[in-house]
C-alpha cells in the first residue's frame, strides 16, 4: 500500500507540475515579426543613417566616370550641393515611412532633357547599394528601399538602351 501512495504521490506531483503555468518566452519568429513592425526608416537607422548613406552614394556617384557627367553644375557649386544632398536625404526618409517631407520637383520634371538612359540609371542604382552595403544596410531593408526607388526609373529614363 505504501508502494502505491508513493506512486500516486509522484504521479500527482508530476501532473501538477506539468499544468502549473509557465513563462512563457516568444519564439524568435514573434520576435522577429515584431522589429519588422518597425518602419523602414527606423529599420535603415534613422535620418542620421540615411544622411550617412547619401554622403557615400554622393561620393560614389563623383567618383563614376559612367555618370558623374550628369552631376557637375551641382557638384562645382557647394550650396547647391548641399541643398541637393537634403533632397536626397528628404526623399529616402519620406520614401520609408520618416517623418521627413520631400518638397523637390517630382523625378520626371527633375530629369527632363537630362538624356538619361538605362544604363545610366543601373550605374546610379550600383552607387546606391555600394553605399548601402558599406553603411551594413542589412539585404532585406536594400531590397525595400531599392523597390520604393526602383519605379522611379520610367520617370527618370529618357534613352532607351
Amino acid at each position: 500500500m505504501l508502494r502505491s501512495q508513493k506512486a500516486l504521490a509522484i504521479l500527482v506531483a508530476l501532473t501538477v507540475a506539468a499544468c502549473a503555468p509557465r513563462e512563457e518566452k516568444a519564439p524568435d519568429s514573434v520576435a522577429a515579426v515584431t522589429a519588422d513592425t518597425r518602419s523602414l526608416h527606423d529599420r535603415l537607422g534613422g535620418t542620421t543613417a540615411i544622411a550617412s548613406v547619401v554622403d557615400g552614394f554622393v561620393a560614389n556617384v563623383a567618383a563614376d566616370a559612367r555618370i558623374n557627367k550628369f552631376f557637375t553644375r551641382v557638384a562645382s557649386d557647394t550650396a547647391a550641393m548641399r541643398q541637393f544632398k537634403q533632397k536626397l536625404v528628404d526623399q529616402i526618409c519620406q520614401g520609408s515611412g520618416g517623418p521627413c517631407t520631400y518638397t523637390g520637383k517630382d523625378m520626371k520634371t527633375a530629369h527632363t532633357g537630362m538624356g538619361l538612359s538605362n544604363a545610366d540609371f543601373d550605374a546610379l542604382v550600383e552607387d546606391l547599394v555600394r553605399a548601402l552595403d558599406s553603411a551594413g544596410v542589412p539585404q532585406k531593408e536594400k531590397d525595400e528601399l531599392l523597390a520604393i526607388l526602383g519605379p522611379m526609373r520610367t520617370d527618370i529614363v529618357e534613352k532607351q538602351g
